[in-house]
């Protein structure tokens, strides 16, 4: 740079672009209002270089007169004086007066303009009606002169010559002219400013590039990049010159960070001179003059400069009305200025920075209320609440360096540091005289006495917490009153510090600050013990004893205060209950047996695991736990219908967090989720509807941490209020001796009466004090219960057989009954389950443990109705097991006797077989009846046997002989042999039944079946029912003969008379001697009546003709269900058949083979139809109606449910549709009904005709499998 020889003129924002005006001089002066006023009226569009995006601008300008010494020097860059655009201003319209006069000035003045290289500029051409008027006689049109204007001129710049028409009339012309003037005006100025800008801004940055060569120096650059803010600020444009500011702070303060790590620049050895003067930032003017000259000398220092270039922000800050980021930036301001003067290592007189930071502050938070007013700044003061605590802390130090703090005063050395520092303030400024509130005048009077300081003080931090706590910041307001404390202590008054600092305490112990936390209890302890809250200081004492971050010695020394406590007698001291959780923790409690279940009067040991915080060994007098007993929760279990016992954990983990644990302790986290499941069902299938979770210790998770803290955490800020409840028993040792970390103390419980026993509080007897853990959490109980006897009976093994001995376990809980000698069981005896007599039972005597006691023989005596087993004697809470050998017998459906009476009284019903979901046999459950000599009550048993098989029979029929089949299925898993096997009628005596079964023993294996079959012979009618038994006599394979049982079945057939044979015959076609598939062939039915008609059945369905003769009515139907045949034409219908033996009825239908080979006939079907006034014996068949077409959905269920070979031995009628719906409306409809099984018989049912293939077949089908 040049000499500075000119300094421009600041006058910030009354700046503007020059613009010099030659020529005529009156003209532009009439003009100059008008021009003034209307150039700024428009924006124009400022498209800048770069790519940087265009902006909208309004233009203005100082005019001035011309002169040459306002043309720049080669080499001044200043851009504030500099002249964006020049005017030559003239009215001339004579020729002569321009040759002589005009010419030769704008000459003159355009030469000027070359030399100092000047482009722009402008010849403003006035045209009035006046001037011609006074010039008519060499008057010259205007075109001519503005012609020679621009010819002498403008010669390749014609648009630099304007003309402006009557401008002082108002008229359209006059305004259209003013218009294009101004338009021609602003571009023009614009495009100076495009031009001159851009040129400087390439010059800057030339500058800047060479700050690595040596002479390079900050400052001057400082004032060029300065210089360009000013013009941006001048236009208005207050984010650019923001701009230009901010980046001339990160070049400083990076270049004062590469000094820091090493790299030093020459420039930067101005800035590290000793701090002489710290008055402070000065915001009340918008330019510093005195701190910008210092800067232009080179003669700035770190904090002058620092201060100006943060004026300068902050006025472009407010006028862009963001007045917020002002305080954002000051505080990072002050915090980077301390540190970058010792990165510098200027040397500062202890306390300058302290003040200089302290009137910063405060004139920040006075220049923005200056322009805010006070809604707003109550709205915002999370923006400035930031100043008010850092002015708080330096005012702190200042006090504590200047001996205001301390009780005594401040001392003479105090004194003259007090001067220094006032010195370096030097005056007041001539802005903040006049104000009362001043910083300068806060601060000189807070050093000035030691009561002004304490107001001073209280005030700002009081403001400073009231802030911090209206925007929720509830921590830093604990910090600053921490602070307090701190000033509160060395005034000598620990009962406010005390409360600070239980606040600052809360905030470290819900955050899990360890460090803070114990610095804090320290200064606590320090308060209570001067303030002689015994307790108290003892439980702080605990805390710091066993706090891992502390010393060993100052563990040892906060421990020894409490045992030299302890130590002291009753009469010397009253006794003092604290916390356990500050002295030991409960880690673990174990139960011995592990159940935490014994019965009454057994022996209960509780192992505790204790981890002691102390340094040192402490010997404890007495370590008890108090215990609650529940009665009400007690009952008695082991009864027949009581639920089972509830189980409790027989080893309990504690959770416990160290003292000085970090964020991840309990005491930062909260209790622990205790959750449980729920559950929404239907109330009508029990189906789930829903599902979810609860938690139960919602009122401890959710209280707020910052109103009260869990009281069993060590980390709890003040000590809680113990309360020692007596619960009557308890657990206790003597004598312990807790060590450091884990210890293992063993307690006998009690457990004489019956009921839940739950441990509520811990405590432990040091002499004097007495420390208590007012809940064990999670609950820890144990069960003392009386069992009440329980006998149950239950299988040896899994299934009981029916029809078998089978073995049952009894077993007799004793509970707390002792059997003696002489007590018996009495069984009741039923002719269903008899008990088998035994030659000799062991029973076995065991102890709780399962462990073998003893053996000893029953007794056992039965009689007609009872069995009475005698029971050896038995201790309390032990088990007794024996067997016993049982028969269910297997119902056989005779007729059952009366019933039985047990021997309480009760009748005892038969029992009924079931079918079990669970296993394919059927079930029986047999109920005992049992009379214990413990209750004058009968206990009731039951056991489920299961019959081991399976019987069906089946009627079949040849012609009239008729069979009857049994089959036997086995449906257990074990192997059977079946001996003996017979088939009896009951009523006929005439009837006999002969066997064609050849083996007499036969082996029946699991999952298999046995068939038996007899032929019926009768010698004069064979009868319409039949009443069977059949019986056989089973065993395990290879058995004894005297091991077999009996096995009965009983079964009943009706209907088994055959009423009707069919006879069917297949005739080929006329001419042929075989059947050919695809011809028609004749299908011959012959239905002939085999018996007379019986009473019941004349009168049933019988109806009589005009002859005389009964008739009944048949349904006949052929199908063929295997399409073989193709029946035409006509394949059912119904014949009117006569009820007298061999009357027969034929019936002619033509059917079709389709295949060749031996075909089976087609199936013949014969029903009885029973008209809509036959009378309805069993459930009607209404929708068996008489059309022909609708038979064959009737036949499809007939051939479901089996042809004349049915198994069924009982007739049904089979119905198709709704046929109880019409009969409840009272509606008659023929019906059909089948015969039951063995009533028709077809001789043609398995028989076979040749089909031989068509003649002119040429390809056969050949089907092979």
């Amino acid at each position: 740079m040049e000499c500075q020889e000119e300094k421009p003129i600041i006058y910030t924002m009354e700046n503007k672009p020059i613009v010099t005006c030659a020529g005529d001089q009156g003209l532009f002066t009439s003009l100059y209002t008008s021009l003034a006023q209307q150039l700024p009226r428009e924006p124009m569009e400022w498209r800048r270089t770069y790519g940087r995006a265009p902006k909208m601008i309004h233009l203005e300008a100082n005019f001035v007169q011309f002169k040459e010494e306002l043309l720049p020097k080669e080499g001044n860059k200043a851009l504030l004086t500099f002249p964006f655009l020049h005017i030559y201003w003239t009215d001339c319209c004579d020729t002569e007066a321009y040759k002589s006069a005009v010419k030769e000035d704008m000459t003159r003045w355009q030469s000027s303009l070359r030399t100092h290289g000047s482009a722009d500029w402008v010849i403003i051409v006035v045209e009035t009606n006046d001037t011609k008027k006074k010039n008519k006689t060499n008057i010259l049109p205007r075109s001519s002169i503005v012609d020679k204007i621009r010819s002498d001129f403008c010669n390749k710049q014609n648009d630099r010559c304007v003309v402006l028409s009557d401008p002082l009339k108002d008229s359209s012309r006059s305004q259209e002219s003013w218009n294009s003037l101004l338009l021609k005006l602003r571009t023009l100025l614009l495009m100076s400013f495009t031009k001159n800008l851009g040129r400087f801004e390439d010059d800057m940055r030339t500058l800047r590039e060479k700050r690595t060569q040596p002479g390079w120096s900050f400052c001057e650059y400082f004032m060029v990049q300065e210089e360009l803010a000013f013009v941006f600020e001048m236009l208005q444009q207050f984010e650019d010159a923001l701009v230009q500011y901010d980046e001339l702070d990160a070049l400083f303060t990076q270049y004062v960070l590469n000094f820091g790590a090493g790299d030093t620049a020459n420039w930067l050895g101005s800035f590290c001179a000793p701090v002489r003067s710290w008055s402070g930032l000065l915001l009340r003017r918008p330019i510093d003059m005195e701190k910008r000259d210092g800067i232009q000398r080179g003669e700035a220092s770190l904090l002058d400069l620092r201060s100006y270039l943060f004026s300068r922000q902050c006025t472009l800050l407010i006028f862009l009305l963001r007045p917020w980021e002002v305080t954002q930036r000051a505080l990072e301001l002050l915090h980077n200025c301390v540190q970058e003067l010792r990165l510098l290592e200027v040397s500062v007189l202890e306390g300058a920075l302290d003040c200089w930071v302290f009137l910063s502050c405060l004139e920040v938070l006075h220049r923005i209320e200056g322009c805010c007013d006070p809604a707003q700044l109550a709205a915002n003061c999370s923006h400035t609440v930031g100043l008010w605590a850092y002015a708080t802390d330096k005012l702190k130090s200042l006090g504590e360096l200047c001996g205001l703090v301390s009780e005594k005063g401040p001392t003479s050395e105090d004194l003259n540091r007090t001067v220094d520092l006032l010195a370096g303030l030097g005056d007041e400024r001539p802005e903040t005289v006049s104000s009362l509130q001043s910083p300068y005048k806060k601060l000189k009077e807070a050093l000035s006495s030691v009561e002004a300081f304490e107001r001073h003080y209280l005030e700002l931090s009081h403001a400073a917490m009231e802030m911090y706590r209206a925007i929720g910041r509830l921590r830093s307001a604990r910090l600053v009153g921490k602070s307090l404390a701190e000033f509160y202590m060395r005034k000598g008054d620990p009962e406010r510090a005390e409360t600070f600092l239980q606040e600052a305490l809360k905030s470290y112990t819900s955050e899990g600050w360890s460090l803070p936390v114990t610095h804090t209890r320290k200064q606590i302890a320090e308060c209570q013990k001067l303030l002689g809250r015994t307790e108290d200081y003892l439980q702080t004492s605990a805390l710091l004893a066993g706090d891992v971050n502390l010393t060993t010695e100052e563990r040892k020394h906060f421990c020894q205060e409490i045992l030299t406590f302890a130590g002291k007698s009753e009469d010397q001291s009253p006794k003092a209950t604290l916390s356990m959780a500050v002295f030991a923790q409960l880690t673990r409690l174990q139960f011995r047996p592990a159940t935490a279940s014994v019965h009454s009067g057994a022996v209960l040991q509780a192992e505790l695991t204790l981890r002691c915080l102390m340094p040192v060994s402490v010997h404890i007098q007495q370590l008890a736990v108090s215990v609650h007993f529940d009665l009400e929760r007690a009952g008695t279990n082991g009864r027949s219908k009581g639920a089972p016992r509830q189980t409790n954990p027989g080893t309990v983990e504690f959770s416990q967090a160290h003292p000085s644990a970090g964020p991840a302790s309990s005491s930062a986290a909260g209790p622990p989720l205790e959750l449980d499941e729920i559950e929404d069902r239907s109330p009508t299938d029990n189906s789930l509807n829903s599902t979810g979770v609860v938690c139960k210790n919602t009122h401890l998770v959710m209280r707020c941490h910052d109103s009260a803290s869990p009281p069993d955490t060590p980390n709890c800020v003040s000590p809680p209020s113990v309360t020692v409840k007596d619960d009557g028993q308890m657990l206790k040792v003597q004598d312990v001796t807790l060590e450091p970390g884990n210890n293992s103390i063993v307690f006998t419980a009690p457990s004489g009466q019956p009921g839940t026993y739950t441990l509520r509080q811990l405590y432990a007897t040091v002499g004097q004090v007495q420390f208590v853990l007012p809940h064990i959490y999670p609950s820890v109980q144990y069960e003392v219960y009386s069992q009440e006897p329980q006998l149950t009976v239950e299988p040896l093994s899994e299934p009981l057989l029916a029809g078998l001995p089978q073995m049952v376990k009894f077993t007799l809980l004793t509970g707390h009954y002792a059997v003696k000698k002489g007590d018996a069981l009495q069984l009741s005896n039923t002719d269903t389950m008899p008990v088998l007599p035994s030659a000799s039972c062991t029973a076995r005597i065991n102890s709780p443990a399962a462990e073998l006691v003893g053996e000893s023989s029953l007794f056992i005596q039965s009689s007609e109705k009872v069995t009475s087993i005698s029971l050896p004697a038995t201790p309390p809470y032990h088990t007794l097991e024996f067997h016993l050998e049982v028969l269910c017998v297997i119902p056989h459906g005779c007729d059952r006797p009366a019933n039985e009476r047990l021997t309480n009284g009760e009748v005892r019903h038969r029992p009924r077989s079931y079918s079990h979901p669970d296993t394919p046999m059927t079930a029986i459950d047999q109920r005992m009846s049992i009379d214990c000599p413990w209750s004058i009550y009968s206990t009731l048993l039951a056991l489920t046997f299961y019959i081991p098989f399976k019987t069906k029979h089946t009627l079949l029929s040849a012609g009239n002989r008729k069979y009857i089949q049994v089959c036997v299925q086995n449906m257990s898993d074990v192997n059977f042999t079946l001996a003996e096997v017979q088939l009896a009628e009951k009523q006929q005596a005439t009837l006999e039944l002969q066997s064609l079964n050849t083996k007499t023993q036969q082996l029946l294996c699991s999952k298999h079946s046995v068939f038996c079959l007899w032929e019926v012979r009768w010698k004069d009618d064979l009868p319409s029912c039949l009443q069977c038994i059949f019986s056989a006599n089973f065993s395990p394979p290879k058995q004894d003969v005297s091991t077999f049982k009996p096995f009965h079945y009983q079964f009943q057939l009706e209907r088994v008379t055959t009423l009707y044979s069919v006879r069917a015959e297949i005739l080929p076609p006329a001419s042929e001697q075989h059947c050919r598939s695809g011809f028609l062939c004749g299908l011959e039915v012959c239905i002939t009546r085999l018996t007379e008609p019986t009473e019941g059945e004349a009168a049933e369905d019988s109806k009589t003709d005009a002859d005389g003769l009964k008739t009944t009515k048949l349904m006949y139907e052929v199908a063929d269900s295997s399409s073989n045949w193709a029946v035409c034409g006509k394949s059912s219908g119904m014949v009117s058949m006569p009820m007298a033996a061999d009357a027969t009825h034929k019936v002619q239908i033509e059917v079709m083979p389709l295949f060749a080979g031996h075909l089976p006939f087609p199936k013949i079907k014969v029903l009885k139809y029973l008209p809509h006034t036959a009378a309805v014996a069993i459930q009607p068949d209404p929708d068996s109606c008489v059309e022909n077409d609708s038979l064959s959905l009737l036949d499809k269920v007939l051939d479901d449910q089996g042809d004349t070979a049915s198994i069924r031995s009982r007739g049904s009628v089979h119905s198709v549709g709704s046929g109880d719906q019409q009969q409840q409306k009272g509606v008659a409809m023929p019906r059909l009904e089948p015969f039951a099984a063995g009533q028709v018989f077809n001789h043609s049912h398995t028989q076979q005709v040749l089909v031989l293939p068509a003649t002119d077949d040429h390809i056969m089908e050949v089907n092979a499998t």
